[in-house]
C-alpha cells in the first residue's frame, strides 16, 4: 500500500502532505491521555503488519490493519498511522519521506471513515454483531485505501492507470484477510479487555 519515492507528481505530494498534517493535528487535539497505551500498541501492530509484503507495480500488498485502528481510535488513528508509516520508511524503506503525507493519508482517511460507518454501532452487549461490523470495517478500509492509492497514481499521470487498476484487484484477497483479522481481533479484545471499547472516542 506504500507508494515509492519518485513516482508521484509534486501537486499530489503537496496535497497529501497538507491533508495529512490537518488530520494529524485533529487527531492530536482529540487524543485522550488514557488512550496513549492503546495508541502505542496499535501503532506498533500497524508497523509490524507490513513486514511481509509483495511488490505490485509502484506499490506493495501487505496487511495494514487501518480498519482496526480506525475502529478503536477514531481520529487518533491519524497520528498513530503517521508514526508507523514514518518508521516503515526510515527503517525498511517502504514508501519514502517525500511520499509520507500521501501514504499516511491513503491509510488513515479510510480508518476515519470506517470509524464513523461502523464504530458507533458496536456494543459490548452484542458481540456477534460487533464482530460482523469489525469484518465490514476491515474490508471497507482496505478497499478505500486501495482506491485512494489508485487515485494518487492516476492523478499523477495516465501512464499509471493500468498499474492503478492492478493494485486495486491485487488487494481483493487482502480485503478479506483484513476483514477476518479485524473481526477476530475485536472479538478477542471484547473478551479479555472489554473496557477497551469504553475508551472515549474522538467525535
Amino acid at each position: 500500500m506504500h507508494i515509492s519515492e519518485g513516482v508521484l507528481s509534486a501537486p499530489v505530494l503537496l496535497t497529501g502532505a497538507v491533508l495529512t498534517a490537518t488530520g494529524v493535528a485533529v487527531g492530536l487535539k482529540k487524543m485522550k491521555n488514557e488512550q496513549l497505551p492503546l495508541v502505542g500498541v496499535l501503532s506498533s501492530a500497524f508497523f509490524v503488519s507490513s513486514l511481509i509484503h509483495i511488490p505490485v507495480g509502484p506499490s506493495a500488498v501487505h496487511l495494514v490493519l487501518n480498519g482496526l485502528l480506525g475502529l478503536l481510535l477514531g481520529w487518533v488513528a491519524f497520528p498513530a498511522i503517521l508514526v508507523g508509516v514514518s518508521l516503515q520508511a526510515l527503517i525498511f524503506q517502504f514508501g519514502g519521506l517525500t511520499t509520507l503525507g500521501v501514504n499516511t493519508f491513503n491509510m488513515a482517511m479510510p480508518a476515519i471513515l470506517c470509524y464513523y460507518l461502523f464504530a458507533r454501532h458496536i456494543s459490548q452487549d452484542h458481540p456477534g454483531v460487533a464482530m460482523v461490523l469489525a469484518f465490514g470495517c476491515g474490508f471497507v478500509a482496505i478497499l478505500l485505501s486501495a482506491i485512494l492509492v489508485a487515485l494518487s497514481l492516476i492523478f499523477t499521470g495516465e501512464s499509471f492507470v493500468a498499474a492503478a487498476k492492478l493494485l486495486v484487484v491485487a488487494h481483493l484477497p487482502v480485503m478479506v484477510v483484513e476483514a477476518v483479522v479485524s473481526a477476530l481481533s475485536l472479538g478477542f479484545l471484547m473478551k479479555v479487555r472489554p473496557e477497551i471499547l469504553g475508551v472515549p472516542h474522538a467525535t
